[in-house]
């Protein structure tokens, strides 16, 4: 639309660039999406020092969950 490309023409700046997504296919979009993010970050490897954790303490009461009957369920059509 014409309103888009004038906020792409004041907006799109080298610091914060915009970026257009073809979205035909919602899945793929969405793994492009997540594969130029991951490109956008600089990082490198780094070398990870163990770490001691304390042992855990067993919780003092749990949770009752509420009867499973007593929920409504979203049909599972596709398992």
């Amino acid at each position: 639309s014409s309103a888009k490309d004038t906020m792409f023409l004041h907006t799109d700046l080298d610091a914060s660039p915009w970026y257009v997504v073809n979205a035909d296919d919602k899945r793929t979009a969405r793994l492009n999406c997540l594969s130029h993010l991951l490109s956008l970050v600089p990082y490198t490897d780094i070398d990870r020092v163990p770490i001691e954790l304390s042992p855990r303490t067993p919780p003092q009461h749990f949770h009752q969950r509420p009867p499973i009957d007593s929920q409504r369920w979203v049909p599972d059509n596709y398992s």
